[in-house]
């Protein structure tokens, strides 16, 4: 089950040597179009902090994760950060954020969770709030590695998100093979 493979200290190293070398930089980069600098960020799925180490340089943000290895090692290695246990289905937090951003994070959910999570985003976000997603291209689902992966199209995503957000950019980009990969830029409704 997804929720169990980061709850090892051996599956939390396989995923940072897995993900050496690749951080959202050009997401973050398209991000601050829509979202100014010093505006508060929650990151869901912070994992070994690449993508939050990148958005502290402009944003005031909090990281998440519901791995405690994670977190456990994002506050040795961040110790001024903020890190919240978070599931990113649920998101329960008091907590309000201008922009919420991750990265190859919510495809893990089912469309029951991803659509809480979408709910919770929305609830969270200050008026106006922005998020900022990234997603693997395709149809159809698989267990990869033992974690759930939901892949999708622009034309699930915009079913998903456009009830209650106003998408802002939508376009493929490259991961490992052309198109393979979606970001998605979004206003909150």
């Amino acid at each position: 089950m997804t929720k169990e493979y980061y709850k090892t200290d051996k599956s939390v190293e396989e995923y940072i040597k897995a993900a050496e070398g690749f951080d959202g930089a050009e997401h973050i980069g398209q991000l601050k179009t829509y979202l100014p600098s010093g505006s508060t960020l929650l990151e869901i799925g912070t994992g070994p902090g690449s993508d939050w180490e990148i958005l502290h340089t402009d944003y005031d943000v909090t990281g998440s994760d519901f791995s405690k290895q994670f977190l456990e090692r994002l506050d040795e290695k961040f110790p001024s950060g903020e890190f919240l246990e978070l599931d990113a289905a649920t998101l329960l937090t008091q907590q309000k954020f201008d922009g919420i951003y991750s990265n190859k994070v919510l495809h893990h959910l089912n469309d029951e969770e991803m659509q809480s999570s979408i709910y919770r985003q929305h609830d969270i976000l200050n008026p106006d709030g922005v998020i900022c997603h990234s997603f693997w291209e395709g149809q159809g689902s698989e267990i990869f590695k033992g974690m759930f992966v939901k892949y999708h199209t622009m034309d699930s995503l915009k079913g998903l998100f456009e009830t209650r957000f106003e998408i802002l950019l939508m376009e493929y980009y490259n991961e490992f093979e052309d198109d393979d990969s979606i970001l998605l830029i979004a206003r909150k409704k």
